[in-house]
């Protein structure tokens, strides 16, 4: 525990990282301001203290920062068009919406109606979402199809909502015992490229 009066360095990334591994070892509704902060080593107060709207807010601050990390990788892509495959450039992105917490955790956002509504909102503003996600991929594709690397009768844009749609579907229907969700989204891009 950090003795009191002693600065913490970026506290944010701090406790987000402590809230994913509550989660990961003990599932969502493990999720509460004090499991954080013992995860975190850190004052009982000092998630309230971040975010004066408590678990809800940090919660939704949580998924944004981690859907913004995710759509910054998908904005990238079309930096790739020429490099490597197309299929290891969508896998790239498509792991990054598997492993992160971003997406994984939006549901648990969306069960906590003051976090929904912060997240909404948030998205609504503009923050990214799977959206950018979305359009950034299948801007991509369309820049590929340019080179002949895909298909110009490919719709870029259905393949992009397809691979989005199968992120979501494997994070939201995942269980212990599932099929491992990379190799099915695998399977998703070989199929779609």
């Amino acid at each position: 525990m950090s003795p009191r009066g002693v600065a913490v360095p970026d506290v944010r990334e701090l406790l987000f990282t402590a809230a994913e591994r509550v989660v990961a070892h003990d599932g969502p509704g493990a999720l509460t301001s004090r499991a954080v902060t013992t995860e975190a080593g850190c004052a009982k107060g000092m998630l309230h203290a971040h975010f004066a709207g408590g678990l809800d807010e940090f919660v939704a601050e949580l998924v944004l920062d981690r859907f913004a990390r995710t759509a910054e990788l998908a904005t990238g892509l079309p930096d790739r068009v020429g490099q490597d495959t197309v299929t290891e450039n969508l896998s790239v992105v498509a792991r990054a919406l598997l492993t992160s917490a971003g997406p994984a955790m939006a549901g648990l956002a969306l069960t906590r109606p003051g976090a929904a509504t912060r997240f909404r909102e948030a998205l609504t503003a503009g923050a990214p979402g799977f959206t950018t996600i979305e359009t950034a991929i299948a801007s991509y594709l369309e820049a590929e199809q340019h080179l002949g690397r895909v298909a110009a009768t490919t719709d870029a844009r259905a393949c992009a909502l397809a691979l989005v749609a199968t992120a979501h579907h494997l994070l939201m229907a995942s269980w212990p015992g599932a099929p491992e969700p990379a190799s099915q989204m695998d399977r998703v891009i070989a199929a779609l490229v």
